[in-house]
């Protein structure tokens, strides 16, 4: 029996190395989205360090930490005020309007048709960034222009591990908030539950 169990072992430890070997990577839409934020969040750091060199009070204001969201979202998800805000942050600092128009058209690159219409856009939009004269937005185009095939490989397979980055990040908040868990069986019981695949029914104290 110990042999068997050691050979299903090494059999599943072939079997994925194997599969990794063969795997197609695949930068989708959220892991893009992940990397032209931190890209347009850096951005804003420089710009922040600037203002306050130069001491211009309006700009640190409108680039501070409690800023940085409005920079992070969706166009269509910013309030009213947020849209005014952003407005005005993009009037007085060239830079920044710069960086949010290179992040909004690099995530078209996933509205693209298919995969030469895509090359020829990331091509550009790599040229733009390049000559853009922004060193977290040159880096990364850089990293695109690297990476291209990972980026071309989502229009072969439409596939995105968003869901379960989700269920990752409510993991790890679920953690920390308990600064740990000793008991592993519990620990998956509260997992469940707070993903939502719990059933309360079932567990319910008679």
């Amino acid at each position: 029996f110990g042999y068997l169990c050691l050979f299903i072992e090494i059999f599943l430890i072939f079997s994925f190395h194997i599969g990794v070997i063969n795997a197609t990577v695949v930068l989708d839409r959220f892991h893009a989205a992940s990397k032209v934020n931190k890209a347009i969040d850096q951005v804003r750091r420089n710009e922040l360090q600037k203002a306050r060199k130069n001491k211009d009070q309006e700009l640190i204001e409108l680039t501070n930490c409690d800023q940085r969201f409005m920079l992070l979202k969706k166009k269509s998800n910013l309030t009213q005020r947020q849209e005014v805000t952003l407005q005005k942050l993009c009037d007085l600092n060239k830079s920044i309007y710069e960086a949010m128009l290179l992040k909004d058209d690099f995530m078209q690159i996933y509205e693209c048709e298919n995969i030469d219409e895509a090359k020829e856009y990331i091509a550009d939009w790599a040229d733009r960034a390049l000559f853009s004269g922004l060193q977290p937005f040159i880096e990364l185009a850089c990293s695109v222009i690297n990476k291209i095939q990972y980026i071309l490989n989502w229009f072969k397979k439409k596939i995105s591990s968003a869901i379960s980055e989700g269920f990752n990040n409510k993991i790890k908040r679920l953690k920390r908030m308990a600064y740990g868990y000793k008991d592993i069986d519990y620990f998956r019981l509260k997992i469940h539950q707070h993903c939502g695949y719990l059933n309360p029914r079932k567990y319910q104290l008679i």
